[in-house]
Protein backbone atom coordinates (compact mmCIF):
# COMPACT_ATOMS: atom_id res chain seq x y z
CA UNK A 1 0.00 0.00 0.00
CA UNK A 2 2.67 2.54 0.98
CA UNK A 3 5.77 0.71 -0.19
CA UNK A 4 6.77 -2.92 0.10
CA UNK A 5 6.70 -2.75 3.91
CA UNK A 6 3.22 -1.36 3.95
CA UNK A 7 2.31 0.90 6.84
CA UNK A 8 4.32 -1.12 9.40
CA UNK A 9 3.27 1.02 12.38
CA UNK A 10 4.80 0.82 15.84
CA UNK A 11 2.42 -0.45 18.53
CA UNK A 12 2.73 -0.42 22.31
CA UNK A 13 0.43 -1.49 25.12
CA UNK A 14 0.89 0.45 28.34
CA UNK A 15 0.68 -1.09 31.78
CA UNK A 16 -2.74 0.48 32.32
CA UNK A 17 -4.10 -1.16 29.16
CA UNK A 18 -4.02 1.82 26.77
CA UNK A 19 -2.95 0.91 23.23
CA UNK A 20 -0.66 3.33 21.38
CA UNK A 21 0.07 3.12 17.65
CA UNK A 22 2.38 5.41 15.69
CA UNK A 23 3.20 5.74 12.01
CA UNK A 24 5.75 8.19 10.64
CA UNK A 25 4.69 10.04 7.48
CA UNK A 26 6.98 12.89 6.50
CA UNK A 27 5.26 14.31 3.41
CA UNK A 28 4.10 17.41 5.28
CA UNK A 29 5.12 18.92 8.65
CA UNK A 30 1.87 17.96 10.35
CA UNK A 31 0.57 15.25 12.67
CA UNK A 32 -2.84 13.71 13.27
CA UNK A 33 -3.71 12.46 16.75
CA UNK A 34 -6.71 10.13 16.93
CA UNK A 35 -7.89 8.89 20.31
CA UNK A 36 -10.74 6.35 20.40
CA UNK A 37 -12.65 5.26 23.50
CA UNK A 38 -15.01 2.29 23.45
CA UNK A 39 -17.98 4.32 24.67
CA UNK A 40 -20.28 4.69 21.65
CA UNK A 41 -24.05 4.85 21.44
CA UNK A 42 -24.59 1.14 22.19
CA UNK A 43 -23.54 1.96 25.76
CA UNK A 44 -26.47 4.35 26.31
CA UNK A 45 -28.50 3.37 29.39
CA UNK A 46 -32.13 2.67 28.41
CA UNK A 47 -33.36 5.60 30.50
CA UNK A 48 -30.86 8.00 28.90
CA UNK A 49 -31.07 7.44 25.14
CA UNK A 50 -28.65 9.80 23.40
CA UNK A 51 -26.27 10.08 26.36
CA UNK A 52 -23.11 9.01 24.48
CA UNK A 53 -23.82 11.59 21.79
CA UNK A 54 -24.45 14.26 24.44
CA UNK A 55 -21.10 13.42 26.03
CA UNK A 56 -19.35 13.57 22.64
CA UNK A 57 -20.95 16.94 21.87
CA UNK A 58 -19.87 18.44 25.19
CA UNK A 59 -16.61 16.84 26.34
CA UNK A 60 -14.35 19.23 24.41
CA UNK A 61 -16.11 22.31 25.81
CA UNK A 62 -14.11 22.52 29.00
CA UNK A 63 -11.92 20.41 31.27
CA UNK A 64 -10.99 20.60 34.93
CA UNK A 65 -8.05 22.86 33.98
CA UNK A 66 -9.20 24.62 30.76
CA UNK A 67 -12.26 26.61 29.84
CA UNK A 68 -14.00 26.36 26.49
CA UNK A 69 -12.55 29.73 25.49
CA UNK A 70 -9.03 28.69 26.46
CA UNK A 71 -9.29 25.52 24.38
CA UNK A 72 -10.61 27.47 21.38
CA UNK A 73 -7.91 30.14 21.64
CA UNK A 74 -5.15 27.55 21.97
CA UNK A 75 -6.35 25.70 18.87
CA UNK A 76 -6.75 28.93 16.92
CA UNK A 77 -3.30 30.26 17.84
CA UNK A 78 -1.69 27.04 16.63
CA UNK A 79 -3.81 26.62 13.51
CA UNK A 80 -4.87 23.22 14.83
CA UNK A 81 -8.22 21.51 14.32
CA UNK A 82 -10.00 19.29 16.83
CA UNK A 83 -13.12 17.19 16.35
CA UNK A 84 -15.08 14.78 18.54
CA UNK A 85 -16.94 12.00 16.73
CA UNK A 86 -19.33 9.21 17.65
CA UNK A 87 -20.41 5.89 16.20
CA UNK A 88 -22.10 2.84 17.64
CA UNK A 89 -19.03 1.69 19.54
CA UNK A 90 -16.57 4.58 19.74
CA UNK A 91 -16.23 8.18 20.86
CA UNK A 92 -13.19 9.64 19.12
CA UNK A 93 -11.17 12.80 19.61
CA UNK A 94 -9.04 13.73 16.61
CA UNK A 95 -6.63 16.62 16.29
CA UNK A 96 -4.43 17.74 13.40
CA UNK A 97 -1.58 20.10 14.18
CA UNK A 98 1.93 21.16 13.16
CA UNK A 99 4.72 18.83 14.21
CA UNK A 100 6.13 21.42 16.61
CA UNK A 101 2.83 21.45 18.52
CA UNK A 102 2.43 17.69 19.01
CA UNK A 103 3.33 17.59 22.69
CA UNK A 104 0.93 20.40 23.59
CA UNK A 105 -1.90 19.04 21.45
CA UNK A 106 -1.44 15.54 22.86
CA UNK A 107 -1.78 17.08 26.32
CA UNK A 108 -4.98 18.83 25.20
CA UNK A 109 -6.45 15.65 23.71
CA UNK A 110 -5.53 13.79 26.88
CA UNK A 111 -7.15 16.44 29.04
CA UNK A 112 -10.37 16.25 27.01
CA UNK A 113 -10.43 12.45 27.16
CA UNK A 114 -9.49 12.10 30.82
CA UNK A 115 -10.82 15.25 32.53
CA UNK A 116 -13.86 16.81 30.82
CA UNK A 117 -15.79 19.06 33.19
CA UNK A 118 -19.10 19.35 31.30
CA UNK A 119 -19.65 23.01 32.29
CA UNK A 120 -23.33 23.80 32.95
CA UNK A 121 -23.46 26.61 30.39
CA UNK A 122 -22.02 24.36 27.69
CA UNK A 123 -24.34 21.50 28.64
CA UNK A 124 -27.30 23.85 28.23
CA UNK A 125 -25.99 25.12 24.89
CA UNK A 126 -25.32 21.63 23.50
CA UNK A 127 -28.70 20.41 24.78
CA UNK A 128 -30.41 23.02 22.65
CA UNK A 129 -28.29 22.21 19.60
CA UNK A 130 -28.91 18.46 19.91
CA UNK A 131 -32.67 18.99 20.24
CA UNK A 132 -32.61 21.20 17.14
CA UNK A 133 -30.73 18.51 15.21
CA UNK A 134 -33.20 15.85 16.33
CA UNK A 135 -36.12 17.96 15.13
CA UNK A 136 -34.38 18.52 11.80
CA UNK A 137 -33.91 14.75 11.43
CA UNK A 138 -37.56 14.17 12.27
CA UNK A 139 -38.41 16.41 9.31
CA UNK A 140 -36.03 14.54 6.98
CA UNK A 141 -37.48 11.50 5.15
CA UNK A 142 -34.04 9.97 4.55
CA UNK A 143 -33.11 10.15 8.24
CA UNK A 144 -36.47 8.82 9.37
CA UNK A 145 -36.38 5.92 6.90
CA UNK A 146 -32.89 4.90 8.01
CA UNK A 147 -33.78 4.99 11.70
CA UNK A 148 -37.00 3.02 11.17
CA UNK A 149 -35.14 0.39 9.15
CA UNK A 150 -32.73 -0.25 12.03
CA UNK A 151 -35.68 -0.65 14.40
CA UNK A 152 -37.06 -3.37 12.12
CA UNK A 153 -33.71 -5.13 11.71
CA UNK A 154 -32.70 -4.94 15.38
CA UNK A 155 -35.83 -5.08 17.57
CA UNK A 156 -34.96 -4.56 21.22
CA UNK A 157 -31.25 -4.24 20.38
CA UNK A 158 -28.94 -1.26 20.99
CA UNK A 159 -28.35 -1.04 17.23
CA UNK A 160 -31.98 0.03 16.91
CA UNK A 161 -31.58 3.08 19.13
CA UNK A 162 -31.32 6.59 17.73
CA UNK A 163 -27.77 7.75 18.59
CA UNK A 164 -29.02 11.28 19.24
CA UNK A 165 -31.86 10.11 21.49
CA UNK A 166 -35.20 11.91 21.42
CA UNK A 167 -36.30 15.42 22.26
CA UNK A 168 -37.77 14.05 25.49
CA UNK A 169 -34.69 12.12 26.64
CA UNK A 170 -32.30 14.97 25.83
CA UNK A 171 -34.53 17.60 27.42
CA UNK A 172 -34.66 15.50 30.61
CA UNK A 173 -30.98 14.48 30.60
CA UNK A 174 -29.40 15.40 33.96
CA UNK A 175 -25.91 16.85 33.91
CA UNK A 176 -24.88 14.15 36.40
CA UNK A 177 -25.55 11.52 33.72
CA UNK A 178 -22.74 12.94 31.54
CA UNK A 179 -20.29 12.73 34.44
CA UNK A 180 -21.49 9.23 35.28
CA UNK A 181 -21.11 8.00 31.70
CA UNK A 182 -17.56 9.32 31.58
CA UNK A 183 -16.63 7.91 34.99
CA UNK A 184 -18.04 4.48 34.10
CA UNK A 185 -16.71 3.97 30.57
CA UNK A 186 -13.68 6.20 30.01
CA UNK A 187 -10.62 4.25 31.09
CA UNK A 188 -7.19 3.40 29.64
CA UNK A 189 -8.27 -0.20 29.04
CA UNK A 190 -10.87 1.18 26.59
CA UNK A 191 -8.46 3.61 24.89
CA UNK A 192 -6.63 3.38 21.56
CA UNK A 193 -4.45 6.31 20.47
CA UNK A 194 -3.04 6.54 16.94
CA UNK A 195 -0.48 9.19 15.97
CA UNK A 196 0.40 9.64 12.29
CA UNK A 197 2.64 12.25 10.71
CA UNK A 198 5.95 14.03 10.66
CA UNK A 199 7.30 12.52 13.86
CA UNK A 200 9.51 9.52 14.59
CA UNK A 201 7.44 6.63 15.84
CA UNK A 202 9.46 6.23 19.02
CA UNK A 203 8.97 9.92 19.79
CA UNK A 204 5.24 9.64 19.22
CA UNK A 205 4.91 6.62 21.53
CA UNK A 206 7.01 8.34 24.20
CA UNK A 207 4.96 11.53 24.00
CA UNK A 208 1.66 9.64 24.24
CA UNK A 209 3.00 7.57 27.15
CA UNK A 210 3.78 10.76 29.06
CA UNK A 211 0.18 11.88 28.61
CA UNK A 212 -1.75 8.64 29.13
CA UNK A 213 0.67 6.38 31.01
CA UNK A 214 -0.29 7.71 34.44
CA UNK A 215 -4.05 7.41 33.87
CA UNK A 216 -5.17 5.07 36.63
CA UNK A 217 -8.84 4.19 36.28
CA UNK A 218 -10.33 0.68 36.58
CA UNK A 219 -11.36 -1.09 33.40
CA UNK A 220 -15.04 -0.51 32.56
CA UNK A 221 -17.52 -3.33 33.13
CA UNK A 222 -18.11 -5.73 30.27
CA UNK A 223 -21.27 -4.90 28.34
CA UNK A 224 -22.00 -7.79 25.96
CA UNK A 225 -24.47 -7.08 23.20
CA UNK A 226 -27.53 -9.31 22.79
CA UNK A 227 -27.71 -11.64 19.79
CA UNK A 228 -29.47 -10.58 16.61
CA UNK A 229 -32.40 -12.76 15.61
CA UNK A 230 -32.44 -13.49 11.85
CA UNK A 231 -35.52 -12.27 10.00
CA UNK A 232 -37.96 -14.89 8.76
CA UNK A 233 -40.58 -12.67 7.11
CA UNK A 234 -40.77 -9.47 5.10
CA UNK A 235 -41.52 -6.32 7.09
CA UNK A 236 -42.78 -3.06 5.62
CA UNK A 237 -43.33 0.31 7.27
CA UNK A 238 -44.61 3.52 5.69
CA UNK A 239 -43.95 6.87 7.34
CA UNK A 240 -46.19 9.42 5.59
CA UNK A 241 -44.58 12.87 5.39
CA UNK A 242 -46.97 14.47 2.98
CA UNK A 243 -45.37 17.94 2.98
CA UNK A 244 -42.23 16.59 1.28
CA UNK A 245 -41.46 16.36 -2.43
CA UNK A 246 -39.31 13.20 -2.36
CA UNK A 247 -39.85 9.73 -0.94
CA UNK A 248 -36.89 7.90 0.61
CA UNK A 249 -36.62 4.13 0.64
CA UNK A 250 -34.50 2.15 3.12
CA UNK A 251 -34.40 -1.58 2.39
CA UNK A 252 -32.13 -4.03 4.14
CA UNK A 253 -31.00 -7.12 5.97
CA UNK A 254 -28.88 -7.96 9.00
CA UNK A 255 -25.86 -9.81 7.61
CA UNK A 256 -22.62 -11.01 9.22
CA UNK A 257 -19.94 -10.20 11.77
CA UNK A 258 -16.87 -8.28 10.65
CA UNK A 259 -14.83 -11.24 11.91
CA UNK A 260 -16.66 -13.71 9.64
CA UNK A 261 -14.31 -15.19 7.00
CA UNK A 262 -17.04 -14.45 4.44
CA UNK A 263 -16.68 -10.70 5.06
CA UNK A 264 -14.63 -10.05 1.94
CA UNK A 265 -17.17 -11.85 -0.25
CA UNK A 266 -19.90 -9.66 1.26
CA UNK A 267 -17.76 -6.56 0.76
CA UNK A 268 -17.42 -7.30 -2.94
CA UNK A 269 -21.10 -8.27 -3.18
CA UNK A 270 -22.05 -4.84 -1.82
CA UNK A 271 -19.64 -3.16 -4.24
CA UNK A 272 -21.19 -4.94 -7.22
CA UNK A 273 -24.72 -4.40 -5.96
CA UNK A 274 -24.68 -0.73 -5.12
CA UNK A 275 -21.25 0.93 -5.11
CA UNK A 276 -19.23 0.33 -8.27
CA UNK A 277 -19.17 3.05 -10.94
CA UNK A 278 -22.47 4.97 -10.75
CA UNK A 279 -23.99 2.81 -8.04
CA UNK A 280 -23.55 -0.78 -9.12
CA UNK A 281 -26.37 -2.86 -10.53
CA UNK A 282 -28.99 -1.00 -8.53
CA UNK A 283 -27.84 2.45 -9.55
CA UNK A 284 -27.45 1.41 -13.16
CA UNK A 285 -30.99 0.11 -13.40
CA UNK A 286 -33.01 2.32 -11.07
CA UNK A 287 -31.31 5.65 -11.61
CA UNK A 288 -29.42 5.51 -14.90
CA UNK A 289 -31.55 3.32 -17.15
CA UNK A 290 -35.04 3.76 -15.72
CA UNK A 291 -34.62 7.26 -14.28
CA UNK A 292 -36.67 6.47 -11.17
CA UNK A 293 -34.26 7.66 -8.48
CA UNK A 294 -32.42 10.83 -7.54
CA UNK A 295 -29.92 8.60 -5.76
CA UNK A 296 -29.52 4.86 -5.30
CA UNK A 297 -26.74 2.91 -3.57
CA UNK A 298 -26.07 0.15 -1.06
CA UNK A 299 -23.86 0.01 2.02
CA UNK A 300 -22.48 -2.72 4.28
CA UNK A 301 -21.62 -2.29 7.96
CA UNK A 302 -20.51 -5.70 9.19
CA UNK A 303 -19.61 -5.15 12.83
CA UNK A 304 -19.26 -6.84 16.22
CA UNK A 305 -22.82 -8.07 15.72
CA UNK A 306 -24.28 -8.99 12.31
CA UNK A 307 -24.31 -5.57 10.68
CA UNK A 308 -26.77 -4.21 8.13
CA UNK A 309 -26.59 -4.34 4.36
CA UNK A 310 -28.82 -1.46 3.30
CA UNK A 311 -30.16 -0.26 -0.04
CA UNK A 312 -31.09 3.44 -0.11
CA UNK A 313 -33.00 5.28 -2.81
CA UNK A 314 -34.61 8.68 -3.11
CA UNK A 315 -37.45 8.72 -5.62
CA UNK A 316 -40.41 10.67 -6.91
CA UNK A 317 -43.45 9.50 -4.90
CA UNK A 318 -45.06 8.13 -8.05
CA UNK A 319 -42.08 5.78 -8.50
CA UNK A 320 -42.01 4.23 -5.02
CA UNK A 321 -43.70 0.95 -5.91
CA UNK A 322 -41.72 0.59 -9.15
CA UNK A 323 -38.44 1.26 -7.34
CA UNK A 324 -39.14 -1.27 -4.57
CA UNK A 325 -40.12 -3.84 -7.21
CA UNK A 326 -36.89 -3.14 -9.12
CA UNK A 327 -34.84 -3.64 -5.92
CA UNK A 328 -36.65 -6.93 -5.30
CA UNK A 329 -35.94 -8.08 -8.85
CA UNK A 330 -32.26 -7.13 -8.82
CA UNK A 331 -31.69 -8.84 -5.47
CA UNK A 332 -33.45 -12.01 -6.63
CA UNK A 333 -31.37 -12.02 -9.79
CA UNK A 334 -28.15 -11.61 -7.83
CA UNK A 335 -29.17 -14.35 -5.37
CA UNK A 336 -30.13 -16.74 -8.17
CA UNK A 337 -27.24 -16.18 -10.58
CA UNK A 338 -24.53 -14.39 -8.62
CA UNK A 339 -22.27 -11.79 -10.22
CA UNK A 340 -20.56 -12.22 -13.54
CA UNK A 341 -16.84 -12.85 -13.74
CA UNK A 342 -16.45 -9.41 -15.32
CA UNK A 343 -18.32 -7.72 -12.46
CA UNK A 344 -16.22 -9.45 -9.83
CA UNK A 345 -12.95 -8.67 -11.59
CA UNK A 346 -13.85 -5.02 -12.12
CA UNK A 347 -15.00 -4.64 -8.53
CA UNK A 348 -11.79 -6.14 -7.17
CA UNK A 349 -9.71 -3.77 -9.27
CA UNK A 350 -11.92 -0.83 -8.28
CA UNK A 351 -11.69 -1.55 -4.54
CA UNK A 352 -7.99 -2.42 -4.48
CA UNK A 353 -7.15 0.52 -6.73
CA UNK A 354 -8.98 2.91 -4.40
CA UNK A 355 -7.09 1.78 -1.28
CA UNK A 356 -4.00 3.97 -1.76
CA UNK A 357 -6.25 7.03 -1.88
CA UNK A 358 -7.62 6.22 1.57
CA UNK A 359 -4.04 6.22 2.87
CA UNK A 360 -2.92 9.45 1.22
CA UNK A 361 -3.55 11.59 4.31
CA UNK A 362 -2.50 11.32 7.93
CA UNK A 363 -6.16 11.27 8.95
CA UNK A 364 -6.91 8.46 6.50
CA UNK A 365 -4.03 6.37 7.82
CA UNK A 366 -5.08 7.04 11.42
CA UNK A 367 -8.64 5.91 10.74
CA UNK A 368 -7.42 2.77 8.95
CA UNK A 369 -5.18 1.88 11.88
CA UNK A 370 -7.94 2.53 14.40
CA UNK A 371 -10.30 0.26 12.48
CA UNK A 372 -7.63 -2.44 12.30
CA UNK A 373 -7.08 -2.14 16.05
CA UNK A 374 -10.77 -2.24 16.94
CA UNK A 375 -11.47 -5.37 14.91
CA UNK A 376 -8.13 -7.03 15.68
CA UNK A 377 -7.08 -7.16 12.03
CA UNK A 378 -3.35 -6.88 12.68
CA UNK A 379 -0.69 -4.26 11.98
CA UNK A 380 -0.08 -5.61 8.47
CA UNK A 381 -3.73 -5.54 7.39
CA UNK A 382 -2.97 -3.03 4.63
CA UNK A 383 -0.58 -5.56 3.06
CA UNK A 384 -2.95 -8.50 3.48
CA UNK A 385 -6.09 -6.77 2.21
CA UNK A 386 -5.44 -6.96 -1.56
CA UNK A 387 -4.74 -10.68 -1.28
CA UNK A 388 -7.84 -11.28 0.81
CA UNK A 389 -9.98 -9.56 -1.79
CA UNK A 390 -8.29 -11.17 -4.78
CA UNK A 391 -8.84 -14.61 -3.21
CA UNK A 392 -12.64 -14.20 -3.21
CA UNK A 393 -14.28 -16.44 -5.80
CA UNK A 394 -17.48 -16.12 -7.82
CA UNK A 395 -18.91 -19.01 -5.85
CA UNK A 396 -18.27 -17.26 -2.54
CA UNK A 397 -19.97 -14.04 -3.64
CA UNK A 398 -22.87 -16.05 -5.06
CA UNK A 399 -23.19 -17.90 -1.74
CA UNK A 400 -23.26 -14.61 0.15
CA UNK A 401 -25.97 -13.29 -2.16
CA UNK A 402 -28.06 -16.44 -1.92
CA UNK A 403 -27.84 -16.45 1.88
CA UNK A 404 -28.75 -12.79 2.35
CA UNK A 405 -30.56 -11.21 -0.59
CA UNK A 406 -33.96 -12.75 0.00
CA UNK A 407 -36.71 -10.16 -0.57
CA UNK A 408 -39.17 -12.29 1.39
CA UNK A 409 -37.02 -11.61 4.49
CA UNK A 410 -36.26 -7.94 3.78
CA UNK A 411 -37.15 -4.97 5.95
CA UNK A 412 -38.53 -2.10 3.86
CA UNK A 413 -39.25 1.45 5.00
CA UNK A 414 -40.73 4.24 2.88
CA UNK A 415 -40.77 7.80 4.24
CA UNK A 416 -42.18 10.79 2.42
CA UNK A 417 -45.31 11.87 0.51
CA UNK A 418 -46.57 8.31 0.12
CA UNK A 419 -49.49 6.94 2.08
CA UNK A 420 -50.13 3.46 0.68
CA UNK A 421 -49.71 1.22 3.70
CA UNK A 422 -50.54 -1.97 1.81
Amino acid sequence: MSGSRGLAPMRAVLGNGAVLTAKAAHAIPAVTIHAAIQAGSVFDPPVHAGLANFVAQTMDRGTTTRTDDEIAIDLDNRGASLKVGLNRHIISVSCTCLTEDVADMLALVGDIVMHPSFPPDQVALRRGEIITNIRQDEDNPAAMAGEALLRLLYPGHPYALRPAGSVETIDAMPQAALHGFHETLFAPAALSVVIVGDLAETQAIEAATRVFGGWDVPAPPAMPLPPVAPATTRQRVVLPMMNKSQADIAYGFATILRSDPAYYAYYLLNTILGQYSMGGRLGDRIREREGMAYYCFSSLDANVVPGPLVVRAGVNPTNVDKAVLAIDEELRRMAADGPTAKELDESKRYVIGAMPRTLETNAGIAMFLQTSEFFGLGADHDLELPGLLNAVTLAQVHAAAAATLVPERAAVVIAGPYDDRG
